[in-house]
């Protein structure tokens, strides 16, 4: 096991090498890119709306849907081939992830900025598990309160990447687009979604976490 570790603010990244065994992380990739129904979300930035550098897919569980960007999205349903990665990640995490983003990077012309996963519906008091597959690409972070702390992860083949609980508060992450020559890249954000009282601001979890995990 590999550890990052920013230097600050109570973060601690955890980056897996090879989490995945590399022949099954090449059938998945396959299985993925090929089966997944990808799609170009958009984006409201600086009050403009934008097609998002990279193709995408929200996954999950049927009542798993959020808001992103201010446009709903209703989770389209687990592949089988994604199923057992949950069961995985689930036992080795300690939470019981109900959705997943899977993002599809083309080349090194798609990316994404400067941001942090801290929608209403995303359960900030767990993990958020993240798996590589693909090329090789570097991931960036850097601290809100102080954009010159920064740190850079470069995410390998079947690799794991552990946000811990509360770090979107804190942290923003990047993956910078690149003008070197690079493959095609899937990255699968797992999160764990709430069901949120839109009259009250409270949410409430739809699974319970889970006791006893290595994370």
């Amino acid at each position: 096991m590999e550890t990052a570790k920013p230097a600050t603010g109570g973060a601690d990244v955890r980056y897996i090498d090879r989490w995945i065994d590399p022949d099954a992380a090449d059938a998945l990739f396959v299985a993925l890119r090929d089966g997944i129904a990808w799609e170009r979300h958009r984006l409201r930035i600086f009050g403009r709306d934008i097609d998002a550098p990279r193709l995408s897919c929200w996954i999950g569980d049927a009542d798993a849907g959020y808001t992103y960007s201010r446009v709903r999205y209703e989770p389209r349903p687990w592949p089988g081939s994604l199923l057992e990665l949950r069961e995985r990640l689930c036992g080795d995490c300690g939470v019981a992830f109900n959705g997943v983003l899977a993002n599809f990077y083309r080349d090194g012309s798609d990316g994404m900025g400067w941001h942090a996963d801290d929608e209403p519906e995303i359960d900030q008091a767990v993990p958020i598990a993240s798996v590589s597959l693909g090329a090789t690409r570097r991931f960036v972070l850097r601290e809100r309160r102080d954009h010159a702390r920064k740190h850079a992860i470069d995410l390998g083949h079947g690799s794991l990447l552990l946000m811990p609980a509360g770090m979107q508060r804190d942290w923003q992450h990047a993956l910078p687009k690149t003008a070197r020559a690079v493959g095609e890249r899937i990255n699968l954000t797992f999160r764990r979604i709430v069901a949120l009282d839109r009259h009250s601001g409270d949410s409430r979890v739809f699974y319970s976490r889970t006791a006893d995990h290595p994370f």
